[in-house]
């Protein structure tokens, strides 16, 4: 399955996503590939400090080389070669609906996709499952940007609570 993970700037919510899923098609032996993006992006620029700290502070998420990360503004191409484009906030599915409209199917919020899509009947109709539903406000992943380190380990736990939901809703067996 070919992940995108999108969030605004692609420095915090999008990046501890997609190292998250990352981890867990590794430790279940998914074929996952994950890609991560951002709606308004300063192209090239690393995660914070912050999300790393957040990122280190989740023992299952063994080791990473996150000085690798530069963010990523989602293009055409990204979109096409998405399966899944799981989004953090209702402004990031309206950005793909906007700009990448033949693709917007595939875009949800990750929230709203834990909520509404059924443990059967593969990704296309969990993803018609979830987005029979308007994006919504209520299931948006706070954006860390500008708090402190408390705020950006509570969306890293968020994030990881919701990445093994999604998991375990796409078909893992067994998470951590």
């Amino acid at each position: 399955m070919n992940i995108v993970t999108l969030c605004s700037g692609n420095v915090a919510r999008s990046v501890m996503l997609g190292y998250m899923l990352s981890t867990l098609a590794q430790t279940t032996g998914e074929e996952w590939h994950v890609r991560t993006a951002g709606t308004h992006v300063t192209e090239g620029a690393a995660m914070s400090a912050r999300t790393r700290d957040a990122l280190l502070k989740i023992q299952e998420l063994g080791d990473h080389r996150y000085g690798a990360h530069r963010s990523h503004q989602l293009t055409d191409a990204d979109a096409e070669w998405a399966d899944v484009i799981l989004c953090a906030e209702v402004d990031n599915v309206n950005f793909v609906r906007a700009n990448y409209a033949p693709r917007s199917d595939k875009a949800a919020q990750l929230a709203q996709f834990v909520r509404f899509a059924p443990l059967d009947g593969g990704l296309v109709s969990q993803l018609r499952a979830a987005n029979s539903h308007d994006p919504s406000v209520d299931f948006n992943v706070a954006d860390p940007a500008g708090g402190d380190q408390a705020t950006y380990d509570d969306c890293a736990r968020q994030l990881w609570d919701l990445a093994q939901a999604f998991a375990l809703i796409v078909g893992v067996d067994r998470v951590f």
